[in-house]
């Protein structure tokens, strides 16, 4: 029960009366409805003011800072009352008590007139629609709450089945399952000899040996790799330890493809093109396991290295051998030419050829020049002696035919003989060949003499940057990362999920 309130205290004097009659006048000029001011009145007797009447009830409530006539007034109303139903059913008693009363105060039903009696029905209508009207405001307020309530309620729920229920169990496994793995880190690039190395420990330009980088890189990715480290490591044999938790243990008959991925899990191999080094992360139970394992990468990876090297040395070796088989071939092949030429003409070289006809073409010219001025001597004489001359001019002509026989043979105009021209271009050119044919040879023989010194001598090494040390602390897992990040996982599937839902629900129900 609500203590009486009391806006104002009483104001003593004139002063006082004067300006709540001036009030309730004001109020009796606003001509308010008889349904109003009695909601006024109910109004104040639930907040526990006391009024005269219905008119001081509305100046009252005013002064409180209450609206009188507003419908959220009334909700205090029907809830004090606690039932709708109920309260409407009180109420209707309520009326017929009055009403009862009221008639039995008046002396007969004759001495009320018509029109009163059709105004205290219109009353009691009115009181009741104002009851059913509060009531039908509240039960809809309480079924928006309870409606709000079982939302909230299934958000909870789907909220513990679908994103703490998991993530709970992730973090129970992280904790107290998991097995602790260490790892062991590792660095290391591909130098080739003769090239310096501040250019692969700084950056700088590329050096040009990424594709070994990456053949290395394919390896140690590679099943031949893990193949070779069970074998001499007995790498599934460390996952199939009983230690190790179910969820990161290998069965004894697992496939090598399932061996595979745990390789690949547990063993992670880049290659960096920015600083072309190749970065290795190797983790296992053990850390010296670990770090044994590492080693073991290392020298595969050095082994792979001298494969390359010793491939392309063997590569190199073979092209430049028959490189100078082929030159050989052709140095043959060319001298069997120019012996064929030289039997074919009868001729050494076209030189000597071309030296020995000019000496008798020059030995022939001074012949028959002395010949001549001979002849014109014995022309010059009184009495010459005619068999004599007829002698020297037949000697004359037979050297000059000599001479255009010569010359013939040496321009090609003879149809018997091969010219001396043709025969000397014909050597020449065999000549030239052979010297090039045998300056090939030469060079190709110099090539297997550097191939064959350079298969001596290692051309690339692999330096290791980062050498693989044993931790003192498993590195993984990570457990409040690892839980934190489940944790947003299923939080990020849940609530894609209930977009999902909700669209679908969305598209069905129009």
């Amino acid at each position: 029960m609500q203590e009486p309130h009391h806006p104002e205290q009483p104001v003593a004097g004139a002063q006082g009366t004067e300006r709540v009659e001036t009030t309730l006048a004001a109020i009796e000029a606003e001509q308010i409805s008889r349904r109003h001011l009695r909601r006024a009145l109910q109004i104040a007797k639930v907040h526990g003011i006391e009024a005269k009447s219905e008119f001081d009830a509305v100046r009252l409530l005013r002064d409180a800072g209450i609206d009188p006539f507003s419908l959220a007034s009334m909700v205090p109303i029907v809830s004090s009352v606690g039932d709708p139903i109920a309260a409407l059913h009180d109420s209707k008693a309520r009326s017929r008590q009055e009403h009862r009363r009221k008639r039995a105060r008046l002396p007969s039903d004759a001495m009320v007139s018509p029109r009163r009696a059709r105004k205290l029905a219109f009353d009691t209508s009115e009181q009741h629609a104002e009851v059913n009207q509060a009531a039908e405001i509240l039960r809809m307020q309480q079924d928006i709450a309870r409606r709000r309530r079982r939302r909230l309620r299934h958000i909870a729920l789907n909220m513990f089945a679908f994103v703490m229920l998991p993530t709970f169990l992730s973090g129970c496994y992280f904790y107290m399952i998991a097995t602790p793995m260490y790892s062991v880190q590792s660095e290391f690039f591909i130098q080739q000899a003769g090239q310096a190395s501040s250019g692969k420990l700084f950056g700088g330009l590329l050096s040009g040996n990424s594709p070994d980088s990456f053949a290395v890189e394919g390896y140690l990715k590679s099943v031949d790799a893990m193949v070779r480290l069970d074998a001499d490591s007995d790498f599934r044999a460390h996952f199939e330890n009983e230690e190790i938790d179910p969820f990161q243990r290998l069965s004894p008959d697992a496939t090598l493809e399932t061996a595979y991925k745990v390789y690949r899990k547990f063993i992670d191999v880049s290659f960096d093109p920015k600083d072309e080094m190749i970065r290795m992360n190797v983790m296992a139970a053990d850390p010296e396991i670990a770090a044994n394992w590492s080693r073991q990468l290392i020298r595969y990876a050095e082994d792979q290295v001298d494969q390359l090297s010793q491939r392309l040395k063997a590569d190199q070796m073979r092209d430049a051998q028959r490189s100078y088989e082929a030159a050989e071939e052709a140095v043959s092949a060319s001298q069997r030419r120019l012996a064929e030429l030289q039997q074919k003409y009868g001729a050494i070289s076209g030189r000597i050829e071309v030296a020995f006809v000019v000496s008798q073409l020059s030995r022939l010219e001074d012949q028959i020049l002395q010949d001549r001025l001979s002849l014109a001597q014995m022309e010059g004489n009184l009495d010459p002696n005619q068999s004599r001359m007829e002698l020297a001019k037949r000697r004359i002509a037979a050297i000059e035919a000599q001479i255009a026989t010569l010359r013939a043979r040496m321009t090609g105009d003879s149809v018997s003989e091969t010219s001396i021209a043709k025969i000397q271009a014909d050597l020449l050119q065999a000549e030239a060949d052979l010297k090039s044919r045998q300056m090939l040879a030469s060079k190709a023989l110099v090539a297997v003499e550097a191939a064959r010194l350079e298969a001596h001598r290692q051309s690339r090494y692999l330096l290791l940057s980062v050498s693989p040390i044993p931790p003192d602390e498993p590195n993984y897992p990570r457990t409040f990362t690892a839980t934190l990040l489940t944790m947003l996982i299923f939080l990020g599937f849940y609530l894609t999920g209930s977009l999902v839902v909700q669209s679908l629900r969305e598209q069905f129900s129009t």
